[in-house]
């Protein structure tokens, strides 16, 4: 996905590791930007989003038909920029903007088509990311409307939200993962709206954020997934243009290499499906 009032775009990629290229599929129900992306079950999940108007309803991608349904139960309220993973089979929302103000809404889906409410964040946050590691939700960055966020956890056992140890750098519209045993959180944009192209990953046994090697390209609204042991970074915004582009983290090397999707997709992000 991903849209914009020049380039409104339902385009979808699918990226085939044996060609070693990118071809495109099936596009989705209706253009929309600032969607949470998420890969449960075998399935591509579509959350919230907005074109002109606030998208409420989700919808789901099954790759083995090749075909979108819509009857995936709504959101209790309509959000764009919201966050979306998956836990222990569920998928969460996190946060998002409901058209009016940032929220620190939280949900679930426990039986496959309706949602429960989980415990509120202790920030407002819309364009956050999130990653889950060693049964902790890490959420991190985003914005309350007014300033850039730094970052947070909830413990699934406990049941209630701490703070983190504050990133080296508050973000919005980062892309995050779990990357050798550590959270990895790439790109975003700074509290002064500036783009970014650093990396810092945080160590759930020190408890400390610490730098990794930065991108070679600032990428705000970036996807960050791990592919064939390798971090990717792709798409995502410069600031003056959208991202084609993405960038594979090659550990043994430390370094960033560039690759290329077929098009852009402004607002649009990546999931991971797995083979069952």
């Amino acid at each position: 996905g991903g849209w914009s009032k020049d380039n409104p775009s339902c385009q979808v990629e699918q990226f085939c590791s044996q060609n070693n290229e990118w071809k495109m599929t099936t596009p989705m129900l209706r253009p929309r930007k600032d969607v949470g992306v998420c890969a449960m079950g075998g399935l591509i999940y579509i959350v919230g989003g907005a074109d002109d108007f606030t998208c409420v309803t989700s919808v789901d991608y099954d790759p083995e038909r090749n075909s979108w349904c819509g009857d995936v139960a709504p959101l209790t309220s309509a959000r764009s920029r919201v966050c979306v993973l998956e836990m222990d089979g569920f998928l969460v929302t996190l946060g998002g903007y409901d058209g009016t103000a940032c929220t620190n809404a939280v949900e679930y889906d426990p039986e496959g088509n309706c949602w429960s409410k989980l415990a509120p964040m202790l920030r407002r946050r819309a364009g956050a990311a999130a990653a889950v590691l060693d049964g902790h939700i890490y959420v991190v960055g985003g914005n309350d409307g007014d300033t850039s966020l730094d970052s947070e956890r909830f413990g699934a056992i406990e049941g209630v939200w701490s703070l983190c140890p504050p990133m080296l750098s508050v973000r919005e519209g980062a892309g995050c993962c779990v990357y050798l045993g550590c959270v990895y959180v790439a790109g975003g944009r700074d509290e002064l709206g500036l783009p970014l192209c650093t990396v810092e990953k945080y160590d759930p046994h020190t408890g400390r954020w610490s730098p990794a090697r930065a991108m070679r390209n600032k990428r705000y609204q970036v996807s960050l997934v791990v592919f064939d042991g390798l971090l990717l970074a792709i798409g995502g915004s410069d600031g003056v243009s959208d991202l084609k582009t993405m960038e594979a983290y090659d550990p043994e090397a430390n370094s960033w290499h560039f690759g290329s999707m077929k098009s852009k997709h402004p607002g649009g992000h990546v999931a991971l499906v797995k083979a069952l």
